[in-house]
Parts: structure tokens; sequence; C-alpha cells
């Protein structure tokens, strides 16, 4: 069994490391701005020569992030490469290979409004019924209090239609306003419970991870930081990789808020996803 060191702050460990793969919700924002902690964090990495990579199971497109960054006063220059999930599903929409060559061209929109980057530029349409549409599209709740019962009967009469449901991002919570909340990845695994067909797509698929750092020259010794251990530290067990857990992400309800991260629970955990960070570390701080 791998051993989970926990740590207090990231100087501790960034001699080690040559590039740094962040995730963005639970370890720069906790859905209300970037917290101060994880600026200093990113500067003094920034400062230090490392390579920082940020990559997201966010459906905004990369400018759209960028641009929140930029207002929160985190210039995009910091990073090396930006990705997120959004900007991958465009692309594929956009392309419309592989699973999304039959898809058609006509949308129903579930949970929060469509982020204006996915469908921008390209012929899609936003239906008003779900009977009307080609595919559901999910990329957000649209309230930090939604449960899977706020879409079940929907869901259960698109998949009496055949509807196929697209969503950016496998989490299945996230922050929002700075509560953990229902993601998208949920309400799909849901739908396919009911027979549903899914189409999505984000961490832990490897590919994602690989397309950002292919980009890059001599990434050396690699870590990823992310607070989710289904989706950034299942990743970085896939590919070899040194990975931290924040433990004051969306795994917080169970792993308590403590200022030193509680090992015993954060194995306990590991172990029912069969996949162990290197380091627990409470929050994304220098």
């Amino acid at each position: 069994m791998k051993m989970i060191k926990p740590i207090v702050n990231m100087a501790k460990i960034a001699d080690d490391y040559d590039t740094f793969v962040l995730g963005f919700d639970g370890v720069l924002t906790e859905g209300n701005g970037i917290l101060p902690e994880a600026v200093a964090c990113l500067n003094n990495l920034f400062e230090s020569k490392k390579k920082i990579v940020l990559l997201s199971n966010t459906a905004l497109r990369v400018a759209e992030l960028a641009g929140i960054l930029q207002k929160s006063g985190v210039a995009p220059a910091r990073f090396a490469c930006i990705m997120t999930a959004g900007e991958v599903l465009h692309y594929l929409l956009k392309s419309r290979s592989g699973a999304y060559a039959a898809l058609g061209t006509d949308y129903y929109r579930l949970g929060a409004a469509a982020p204006a980057g996915v469908f921008y530029g390209l012929d899609y349409s936003e239906t008003a019924g779900v009977e009307n549409a080609h595919f559901i599209y999910m990329g957000g709740v649209a309230d930090a209090g939604d449960t899977i019962d706020t879409y079940r009967p929907l869901l259960e009469h698109a998949a009496s239609l055949g509807v196929p449901f697209v969503c950016a991002g496998n989490d299945t919570s996230c922050f929002q306003n700075g509560k953990i909340c229902l993601a998208p990845g949920a309400v799909a695994e849901q739908y396919a419970v009911m027979g549903g067909r899914i189409i999505t797509l984000g961490k832990p698929d490897v590919r994602l991870f690989r397309y950002c750092l292919d980009s890059l020259s001599d990434t050396g010794r690699i870590l990823v930081v992310g607070d989710n251990i289904a989706t950034d530290i299942k990743a970085a067990v896939a590919l070899g990789w040194d990975s931290v857990l924040v433990s004051k992400g969306v795994h917080v309800n169970y792993l308590g808020e403590g200022y030193i991260p509680d090992v015993a629970k954060t194995r306990e955990l590991s172990n029912n996803y069969d996949a162990s960070p290197n380091f627990v570390i409470s929050n994304f701080r220098w």
C-alpha cells in the first residue's frame, strides 16, 4: 500500500518536481473567487521556474476560464497550458467525430444556462422541450441545492425517448458559491442507470493529461494536484505520476476541515476508489 504523507504547504515538496498539473475547483477556487492562498502559491511556483498546467473538468471554454483568472488577479500567462473539458467538447461537437457524429444539432439544456463558448460558432440550436431534442446537454446544476430528484422526472421521460445525454466533466460533485453541490457527472450516472445513453468526457481520462503535457517541452518530474480522488488522483495513478490530494475539496465532509489532514481517513477513502495520492494537504498553499 502506498504511503500517504501529510504536508502543510507546497513549499515542502516543490523542489522535487518540475511540472505541476492543477485542478481548478477545489484547488484554486471554492466556487466563489480564486483563493488568496492559491494565488500566492501560484506566484511562488512561477517564480521558482516551475511549469504550471491548469486542467479542469469545467464546461467553460479556455478563454472563459482565462477571463475568470484575469479578473481575480491571476495572469493566465502564469500557466504553460490551460485546458478544460468544455474546450474539448467544443472541438468534438465541431468535428462531429466518433460518438458525436450522429448526435444531431438540436439540444435540450438541462440545469444551468449553457456557457456561451461550448456551442459558440457551431450550428447547434437549443430547443424548448426534450421531446424535440437530438440530445440533452448539461454543463452544471441550476441551483446549489439541486438533487438527483430535481431532474428525475425529465430524465425518465428522456430515457423513454432514447435521447442521448452529453456533459463535459465526469465529476459527481463540485463547488458552487462555496458549497459542495451536485455535478453533471452524477446526473449522467443516474441517466445511465435508467438505461439512457451517456456521452461524458474529462478527467480521469488520461488523454486529456497527455494532450496538455505533449504541448510542453522538458516536463521533467510531474506532480498532479487535485481535490477529487475519482478524477485527479485516479488519472495520476494511471499515468504513473505523483499526486497531492487537497482534503478541503469535494471530500471535505469525510476528510474534515483540519489544518493538518487526516491521513487515516484519506487512506480509507483512497481504498474505496483504488487510487491513492502520495501527499495530502488541506489547502493549496505555499
